[in-house]
């Protein structure tokens, strides 16, 4: 059935290509936060535990939020690991790095899903796609608080 909400085809496209880029980025952090939740060590393990499960928690549910956007474009979501890869600007973390690695690499991340989101609003301001910009909105606002926080646990 034909999609009639007010955003041309043309744009529907656009949003749902960069909204597969979000997708991919927070589908890449939130394995990345996981994978630190689950290898952390040293004298911030309980810190960085919880820390690192609250934010892993956060991204999970927000993977689903993105990809119900993308379907709701009209456009199927990608949902592989070789899809991610290949659209994420956030790069695979090798071995097992300390904890104050981890911290580093996780700012990265979160700055990372930022830009991304933000690199989306002049199509979305265009095509006056309102549900996508508070999105994007939404989404900018919890990286970058998520990625002060941790930028403050490596301030002396």
């Amino acid at each position: 059935m034909k999609i009639d909400i007010g955003i041309s085809e043309n744009d529907r496209k656009a949003i749902a290509n960069g909204l597969n880029h979000l997708l991919a980025d927070t589908y890449t952090l939130y394995l990345m936060t996981h994978n630190f939740h689950w290898n952390v060590k040293g004298p911030m393990f309980n810190t960085l535990h919880l820390m690192f499960e609250t934010q892993y928690t956060e991204l999970a549910e927000a993977v689903d939020v993105i990809a119900e956007r993308i379907r709701a474009l009209g456009y199927p979501a990608p949902g592989t690991y070789g899809e991610f890869m290949e659209m994420s600007s956030i790069k695979e973390v090798k071995g097992q790095p300390s904890a104050e690695e981890m911290i580093k690499h996780l700012v990265h991340g979160q700055e990372s899903v930022v830009r991304t989101a933000r690199s989306l609003f002049n199509v979305v301001e265009k095509a006056s796609d309102e549900p996508t910009a508070d999105l994007l909105t939404q989404r900018m606002q919890l990286h970058e608080k998520t990625a002060w926080m941790l930028r403050s646990l490596l301030e002396q």
